[in-house]
């Protein structure tokens, strides 16, 4: 009654949410995409997506036969890659989301797993802390690495990697010295571009501030650091960013850069999969390279 085919076109559709995208991924028009979803309903005699203008989501029913046509598609998936890799040669393709911080130490991250593994192809994408689990839970990404916090070790397999630390990025005109630390009501003071309120990161920050009993001078807010750091780079604001991201970057002229301190602030950043028995080989070749397995 319902074929694979049927399954990869809703899944598709979950990742996007959209008819369109879904359409485009799965190699077909828009028509032949909605007509194909309609004929399925034809034949469960159900509705399976609430339709308006745009897509609006699943039905009750659609999201019941969801649940399966993503253990199915994981299946599927495992089952391709342990047949490509009989031969000993982990292969396959890796969806990697990773939240903005972490965006260096994932550079790194894959390109371990390349030079270990030639044949894993890494598609990698930068994403909030929520649309990561909201992600993973819909098996849109195989893994991420994201704030350990608030996830749920029932739902998915938290393996902690690092602390993250925060350092306070300036141009050299606007930094309250040119060596040594800085404090977070320092900070506050200067001009700052900061990421988005959604993001994880910047609630992070917001409520640092807030328990030290300042309002910090927000003048942009962005969703990456790149724009933050050019402005920084041109003297326009300064910037709080993570330590491993700056070291990751390198040497820049004419910043500062000041850890932060008073308080000293830690946040847990960790790989985040979803529970698999087995796991995908790509993963777990992931794991491997980031020392996780013992």
């Amino acid at each position: 009654m319902i074929s694979l085919k049927d399954l990869e076109f809703l899944t598709s559709l979950a990742r996007h949410g959209h008819f369109a995208r879904a359409a485009e991924e799965c190699g077909v028009s828009q028509p032949a995409f909605s007509m194909r979803i309609r004929k399925l309903e034809e034949r469960l005699n159900a509705a399976i997506v609430k339709r308006g203008n745009r897509f609006q989501g699943f039905t009750p029913e659609g999201e019941a036969l969801m649940r399966h046509a993503r253990k199915i598609m994981d299946g599927m998936k495992l089952l391709e890659e342990e047949f490509r890799s009989a031969g000993g040669e982990v292969t396959g393709q890796l969806s990697l989301a990773v939240i903005p911080t972490a965006v260096g130490f994932a550079a790194q991250a894959v390109g371990q797993l390349r030079a270990a593994h030639p044949a894993i192809t890494v598609r990698l994408q930068t994403a909030s802390s929520l649309t990561i689990q909201q992600g993973l839970e819909k098996r849109v990404f195989d893994a991420g690495i994201t704030y350990g916090e608030g996830v749920s070790p029932e739902m998915m397999r938290v393996e902690p990697l690092y602390e993250e630390r925060y350092v306070l990025v300036a141009p050299k005109a606007l930094a309250p010295r040119k060596t040594g630390t800085a404090t977070w009501a320092e900070a506050a003071e200067l001009p700052l571009s900061l990421l988005e309120p959604s993001m994880q990161n910047r609630r992070i920050l917001d409520l640092v501030f807030r328990d030290v009993g300042v309002v910090p001078s927000v003048v942009a807010e962005t969703g990456e650091f790149t724009s933050s750091l050019l402005m920084a780079a041109n003297g326009v604001a300064a910037t709080v960013i993570p330590e491993g991201l700056l070291h990751s970057l390198g040497e820049m002229q004419d910043i500062v850069a000041l850890p932060l301190g008073d308080p000293a602030v830690e946040k847990n950043v960790s790989l985040v999969t979803p529970h698999r028995l087995p796991g995908l080989s790509t993963v777990e070749a992931l794991r491997t390279v980031l020392k996780l397995n013992s």
